[in-house]
């Protein structure tokens, strides 16, 4: 890759200059050294100068030092630079060493231009390949990272505290909470704070499968075992091995599978579906519900075994109703989220939307919440949510706001607050009158003097 910067380290000058020039003409940007010293030097001023070398090439022998001290540096403190070492006097064992002390290649004197320019691409693809997964690790903290499960009530400072104390264990963790509370998330969490980090995360929503495909999809599946198994199939725990697998929906597993779960988070062990070879797997169990399990074990429908199997580490989610404290924090939270990825510029809520927010029920709890915030910023007109940007079921159950009463009597101050208690309704049903009185619990006659006293009866609606 044309550009790149290169270290050539050699102590014969002659072999220097020819290899720097050839290796310029080729589109690098090369420096030379002739030591080990003046190597170590100028990698450690590149890199405090935040300009690293992508590939340092270097000699095994060096008159005050060797190669295998430029790899080691480089290895401890400056792991961006790619290592390659060079040497006139090649064994296979010399080689075994180099690429176990950790060097890219190694590669023999008199060298051939086409095989140290691939050596070179090879190495810097190489780096390509680690900044991108550096990257993409860094994306799924920045998305999964606890600081994105925003909560300050007590309960979900509790949630933190346990994350925190079990991420790093191999204890299986039973997440339960109503749909939408954040059960995905926190199992993400546990993940990404464990050592199982760089390991496979596998999510299996178990209430979304019938059971003889779920059996094939957290075992697998040889060829022939059903009709369409047209061939084999890693199943779920499989492709987990050494990382974790999150079991959703648990509650929903049927007695048959119940059995099988319990000998894998037993054993650690399965056999594919049809198949007779028993596969181990060093796999962390994290299952999640929405359900009373405790219940179902007394009704008879869960496993009582399983459930005291599972029920390690229970983590219990709030809903979002039970914490209302956070659900400014989460509003504005979900609003830089979907400024950021839609480019649109909202600053902040009304004081009315946020009290209407703070008003809501969420059944559909922090999920909802989310698509509340992403809809009410995409369809927004200006750079603050207001009560009308809020879906009208928010908006018809935010509190009233009063006013001073200033210089007004209690008659004229509250009827600013009928007036939109009556429209509410009246818009609720459509305007027909006939039902917004009996919404109200008041007769038709009284509520069309009401309508014409504040002036709803020209408000524009045809009125039934």
């Amino acid at each position: 890759m044309a550009g790149a910067a290169l270290l050539l380290v050699d102590d014969d000058r002659h072999v220097l200059e020819a290899m720097s020039e050839w290796l310029r003409e080729q589109g690098y940007k090369v420096d030379v050294a002739v030591n080990c010293q003046s190597a170590l030097a100028q990698i450690d001023k590149r890199a405090a100068d935040r300009k690293p070398y992508e590939v340092v090439l270097c000699d095994i022998r060096l008159g005050d030092g060797d190669g295998f001290d430029v790899l080691a540096h480089c290895r401890e403190n400056h792991p961006g630079s790619t290592v390659i070492l060079l040497t006139g006097y090649g064994t296979v064992e010399s080689a075994v060493e180099a690429i176990r002390a950790g060097a890219f290649d190694f590669l023999t004197k008199p060298l051939i231009d086409e095989e140290l320019e691939i050596s070179i691409e090879r190495a810097l693809r190489q780096r390509t390949v680690i900044e991108e997964n550096r990257n993409l690790r860094q994306q799924l903290d920045d998305r999964f990272g606890m600081e994105n499960i925003v909560g300050r009530d007590h309960r979900m400072v509790r949630v933190f505290e346990m994350v925190d104390a079990v991420a790093d264990t191999r204890a299986t963790v039973l997440i339960s909470g109503e749909s939408g509370t954040g059960k995905s998330l926190i199992a993400r969490a546990i993940h990404r704070r464990s050592a199982r980090r760089d390991k496979p995360f596998v999510e299996v929503a178990c209430g979304a499968l019938p059971e003889n495909l779920l059996e094939s999809e957290l075992f697998g599946h040889v060829a022939g075992a059903f009709t369409g198994a047209t061939g084999d199939k890693v199943g779920k725990f499989l492709q987990a091995n050494g990382g974790t697998i999150f079991l959703d929906e648990i509650g929903t597993a049927s007695p048959a599978m119940q059995v099988k779960l319990l000998r894998v988070l037993q054993e650690l062990e399965f056999e594919p579906v049809g198949g007779n070879k028993t596969f181990r797997v060093d796999t962390r169990v994290i299952l999640a519900t929405n359900e009373d399990l405790a219940k179902n074990v007394t009704d008879g429908k869960f496993r009582q075994d399983l459930y005291y199997r599972i029920n390690v580490i229970n983590v219990e989610l709030p809903a979002l109703r039970d914490r209302i404290a956070d659900i400014p924090t989460l509003a504005r939270h979900f609003l830089e989220e979907v400024c950021r990825e839609s480019g649109r510029r909202v600053r902040d809520f009304s004081d009315d939307a946020i009290a209407a927010l703070q008003n809501h029920r969420w059944p559909g709890n922090v999920r909802e919440l989310q698509n509340v915030i992403e809809r009410a910023v995409l369809l927004g007109k200006s750079d603050l949510v207001t009560l009308d940007d809020l879906p009208r079921q928010l908006a018809l159950g935010a509190p009233l706001r009063v006013e001073p009463l200033g210089n007004r009597s209690l008659k004229k101050a509250l009827e600013a607050p009928e007036r939109q208690i009556i429209e509410d309704v009246l818009q609720s049903n459509g305007w027909n009158r006939q039902l917004t009185a009996e919404t109200l619990g008041i007769n038709r006659t009284t509520l069309y003097k009401k309508m014409k006293r504040l002036g709803l009866e020209d408000a524009g609606h045809p009125v039934m």
